[in-house]
């Protein structure tokens, strides 16, 4: 799965690499030039120091070999295991300088990474009794989408649209500047017909009104509830009967979740899956022989 992820957005992720080393790093690291030999060859751990679901090994790889592509990277765990305090995730050998260099970004992105996979799948796990299947949303950390993205699916989640690039979503907005459901569906239908490819259509519906327009337009992917209570969702998934896949967002927090997940949905959003979630302590120590 995570090689999976890394080959699918390959360009991102190592974009996404160059950048975060060059926001820390710069014209060089002083610290470890000052201090350091260049010659100079050691070895370093991951520690785990709370428990919870590990996540960015992959990641980390990556980012250690392309800052240099000698260091020999050791993986002792798998993406997604359950860990505890004093595990050890992996072992980095090689340049001293380097694994110094590359310390913080590794750092800042398993952390963050393994708080979300931590997150999901405590959520996921509260409504396995049921079909519903857990998505995440664009509410993520500027320039840091693809690996928390990651993370999500690590801890036993599912992707939502990676951008506005990837599927159409139509809000609340596209309909009100258009002036109705209707008028912002025919449009959609024309726009997807020049387009000469299939892509994921979903529509944003806020009552029965705007339900009942959206059923009558075959191309639609999914129908969006969003900040339905439990009962008006219930109402709402018996008017559309199955006939298009159905997903909830909006007022939905983990005291909650199970109560809309039996509703019947088969998806539930939760912006909370990259936002709300805490960061699991991780250090990378030396190895001292």
């Amino acid at each position: 799965m995570s090689n999976n992820f890394y080959n699918n957005y390959k360009n991102e992720i190592d974009s996404f690499i160059d950048n975060s080393l060059l926001e820390d790093i710069g014209i060089g690291d002083h610290s470890s030039q000052s201090s350091i030999n260049i010659s100079d060859h050691s070895s370093a751990q991951l520690l785990i120091k709370e428990k919870g679901l590990i996540a960015g090994i992959t990641l980390a790889k990556h980012i250690f070999k392309r800052y240099d592509s000698n260091l020999k990277f050791n993986s002792l765990l798998d993406e997604g295991d359950y860990v505890r305090d004093g595990d050890i995730a992996f072992t980095v050998k090689g340049s001293t300088q380097s694994i110094l260099s590359t310390e913080r970004v590794v750092l800042n992105c398993m952390q963050r990474m393994s708080g979300i996979a931590s997150l999901t799948f405590g959520l996921n796990e509260m409504i396995q009794h049921t079909s519903c299947k857990l998505l995440d949303t664009r509410k993520t950390t500027p320039n840091f989408r693809y690996p928390e993205k990651w993370a999500v699916l690590i801890g036993g989640g599912f992707n939502h649209r990676m951008g506005l690039f990837d599927s159409i979503m139509i809000k609340d907005n596209h309909v009100d500047f258009c002036g109705s459901m209707t008028r912002a569906l025919k449009k959609t239908s024309l726009y997807i017909k020049n387009l000469g490819r299939p892509i994921d259509v979903i529509v944003e519906c806020r009552n029965e009104k705007e339900i009942k327009e959206a059923l009558t337009f075959s191309f639609i992917s999914r129908i969006l509830l969003d900040n339905h209570s439990p009962a008006e969702l219930s109402k709402a998934i018996s008017m559309i009967a199955k006939k298009i896949p159905t997903e909830a967002s909006g007022m939905i927090t983990r005291y909650n979740l199970v109560e809309y997940a039996e509703t019947g949905v088969d998806f539930i959003s939760m912006g909370a899956l990259t936002y709300g979630a805490d960061i699991i302590d991780l250090s990378l120590k030396a190895i001292l022989e």
